[in-house]
């Protein structure tokens, strides 16, 4: 196997032979997949380590900044901004990475193929949108905890909101590196993300 492939194309298209289900919709996730600028050799680029590991820290910021409120009243707010702004510019910050032989980046890959699973025939196991549903409702409950920890200044809430939120997602991305390294298997497109 090489060590990059010659392209980051896009998914096998659902007239492609191998995966005969119907192109249908645009999925809620390809819709902010693509808000984020997630498309094509972009997702390469998010799934640098780097990014994914760097992108953990955009909850924690934005508490930070709504805490800091405490400290230098409306001031908070261009922290608040710039968190923000760390969250959209993060995942196009970065190079394609040297390897994808690890879970940040494989993650990254198998929501990749998440995003676009109206077009795919995906296994059994993962075609349930369940895994998506409990892990953001497990992060909204850690939002509503962080949110009440920000309002009334306790650390340890505040703190437990995050690593919560972060559970959530971690958790998450296991399930979508589990899907990416289903799918490479079943897939010569997919194997070449794998270098």
């Amino acid at each position: 196997m090489t060590t990059q492939p010659p392209t980051y194309a896009e998914p096998i298209s659902a007239t492609s032979s191998a995966h005969p289900r119907k192109a249908s919709r645009s999925t809620r996730d390809r819709k902010l997949a693509k808000l984020f600028g997630l498309e094509g050799q972009s997702w390469m680029r998010h799934a640098n380590p780097a990014s994914v590991w760097t992108r953990f820290t955009v909850v924690s910021t934005l508490a930070l900044a709504v805490w800091s409120r405490d400290w230098i009243g409306s001031w908070c707010l261009v922290g608040v901004g710039l968190a923000i702004v760390w969250m959209f510019v993060n995942p196009l910050l970065f190079k394609a990475p040297k390897s994808t032989r690890n879970w940040a980046s494989r993650a990254v890959l198998g929501e990749r193929i998440w995003v676009d699973r109206n077009t795919l025939d995906l296994p059994a196991q993962f075609r349930s949108r369940a895994a998506a549903l409990i892990a953001n409702g497990y992060s909204t409950v850690g939002m509503g905890i962080l949110a009440f920890g920000l309002v009334d200044l306790n650390l340890l809430t505040t703190v437990a909101g995050i690593l919560i939120i972060h559970g959530g997602k971690a958790w998450y991305m296991d399930r979508m590196a589990l899907l990416f390294t289903e799918m490479k298997g079943r897939s010569d497109e997919y194997a070449a993300w794998d270098f």
